[in-house]
């Protein structure tokens, strides 16, 4: 399960990653409810427009960006990327405590935080490809969601109850003094133990190339439909969590960061179930879409606060094994010269569907109620399993049928174990 940490570069990348990621979900967290209950009267869509400019970039500048990790040094893409998320989150603290904070401040800096973001994205999930060898990537990739999920258990309940002690401006200057670990331990690494991957080539048509090479690629094509649709209207965790804990439950803060980081329990187990798999199946990603449409559905009818507390382990569970099974099937079966515009796709469709998604549940949270809210998440992920399910169908060209012969009467084959008796 823990393979991946014999390797020195990836040990420190795993660190400084944990670390810069608590202090990433304690802004998240802080943010969330300087929007929701201090900058607005509880106004849900006001999150979802916070969460669209800040996830937005990542739709329109994707091909840029996949461009830019498969081009240039990725360790020097992301030593700037971080030091401008650093500064970023420097000034909203310090706007913050001083007093002067409006929403669209709020709105500006998380537009910018996207852009920066959309860079960093792409060139950070490829140049784990650089770090471990082809064989312990699926480990990594999955390490790498149970250290972004570790964090999500810690960061979320010390922002709220920092946010309740001292205000969010001091967790927005707390999240920036964690970027340092990120930054060290890119600068500590050994670079004669970094594999050395092709780069993208000079010349016209690299991003067209890169769209290209996905169009002849079903299967891709497949993972990435189920990301759009469970992306866009089923991982707006901080637009449910948000608005049941307050709305629905009346609690504050510190209930809110609490619930994040119960949800992050199911999260981390995901990812260290994941991690034992030596290869990434298609099966998993649509079945775990099933179930979280399913764990979504119990959320919403949840008729207590600590009945609902518990049903985001299992959600956040199904999120992960979803998005950890789909982001180390595209990594490892894409060709490593295409792998940082193919992972730009992939982010620009998995986070840039938010500018719909997010504004869209946040209306209905705020029209319907929160718990309508859940059932679009619930929707969303029971319709991505069915479409799973119909393509795997005719793809394999599948069909049920009966047979005596067998304990199991109905059975299902396809036309190559038709037409070979022995395959499996």
């Amino acid at each position: 399960m823990f393979r991946s940490l014999r390797i020195f570069n990836y040990r420190i990348w795993f660190i400084g990653a944990l670390v810069s990621n608590i202090g990433t979900w304690m802004q998240r967290t802080a943010q969330d409810w300087l929007v929701y209950d201090i900058l607005t009267n509880q106004d849900a869509a006001a999150m979802g427009i916070v969460m669209a400019l800040q996830l937005g970039p990542q739709l329109l500048l994707a091909p840029w960006a996949g461009l830019i990790a498969d081009t240039y040094d990725r360790r020097r893409v992301l030593l700037t990327t971080q030091l401008a998320m650093a500064a970023l989150g420097a000034g909203l603290g310090l706007l913050v405590l001083s007093g002067h904070a409006h929403l669209w401040h709020v709105y500006a800096f998380a537009l910018a935080l996207g852009i920066v973001s959309a860079i960093d994205a792409p060139a950070r999930q490829s140049f784990v490809s650089e770090v471990v060898s082809e064989e312990n990537l699926p480990n990594a990739v999955a390490l790498n969601s149970a250290s972004f999920n570790g964090a999500r258990m810690i960061g979320p309940a010390v922002a709220g109850l920092l946010t309740v002690a001292v205000g969010p401006g001091w967790v927005f200057l707390i999240n920036t003094v964690t970027f340092a670990a990120m930054i060290l331990a890119l600068l500590k690494m050994r670079s004669g133990e970094l594999r050395i991957l092709p780069k993208a080539p000079p010349g016209k048509g690299r991003i067209r190339a890169g769209l290209k090479y996905v169009r002849y690629r079903p299967d891709l094509i497949m993972v990435l439909v189920a990301i759009f649709i469970v992306g866009t209207f089923g991982l707006n965790f901080a637009v449910y969590i948000a608005a049941m804990a307050r709305t629905e439950f009346g609690q504050d803060a510190g209930i809110f960061g609490l619930l994040n980081s119960i949800m992050a329990i199911g999260s981390v187990a995901g990812a260290l179930l994941s991690a034992r798999r030596d290869k990434p199946r298609l099966r998993f990603i649509f079945g775990a879409a099933g179930a979280f449409g399913l764990s979504c559905a119990v959320a919403a009818v949840s008729p207590t606060l600590w009945i609902f507390a518990l049903s985001l382990i299992p959600t956040g569970l199904f999120a992960l094994t979803l998005m950890t099974s789909a982001n180390a099937y595209v990594q490892t079966t894409t060709a490593p010269v295409m792998r940082g515009r193919v992972m730009a796709l992939y982010f620009a469709i998995f986070m840039g569907g938010t500018p719909l998604g997010a504004p869209i549940v946040g209306w209905v949270s705020n029209s319907f109620g929160p718990r309508w809210s859940l059932g679009v998440a619930a929707a969303s992920g029971l319709i991505t399993a069915v479409i799973g399910l119909v393509w795997a169908w005719r793809s394999h060209h599948l069909r049920l049928h009966y047979d005596r012969t067998v304990r199991r009467r109905l059975v299902v084959t396809s036309r190559e174990t038709e037409q070979d008796p022995n395959a499996q």
